[in-house]
């Protein structure tokens, strides 16, 4: 979850994530509009990769990156709902306790 939680965590690579829901894309591909070198989209992509959000394989001498498994998304989805209920409950306890629902 942390790996998750940190990957999601940074606007580039959500961008990155964006763009790769379009279709695969080259390093150098993601690097440019992101205004970022090779070097510097390579961090990113490797935080990413390591989460499980996105898969690379060398084609030529590129590096293709495309979205990896939904089952991370999945996974972070089910913990957000479980604390929100939990989050919900002690509301409407609150509230309950308070006389706000009345």
């Amino acid at each position: 979850m942390n790996a998750t939680l940190f990957a999601l965590s940074d606007p580039t690579r959500r961008g990155i994530l964006e763009r790769l829901s379009c279709g695969p894309a080259t390093l150098s591909q993601l690097a440019s509009p992101a205004g970022l070198t090779l070097n510097g989209i390579k961090k990113h992509v490797g935080i990413l990769e390591r989460a499980g959000f996105v898969d690379t394989e060398k084609v030529g001498r590129t590096r293709q990156c495309r979205l990896g498994s939904a089952r991370t998304l999945d996974e972070a989805g089910e913990w957000f709902e479980s604390h929100r209920r939990a989050w919900e409950s002690q509301m409407d306890r609150f509230e309950r306790f308070v006389g706000w629902g009345e």
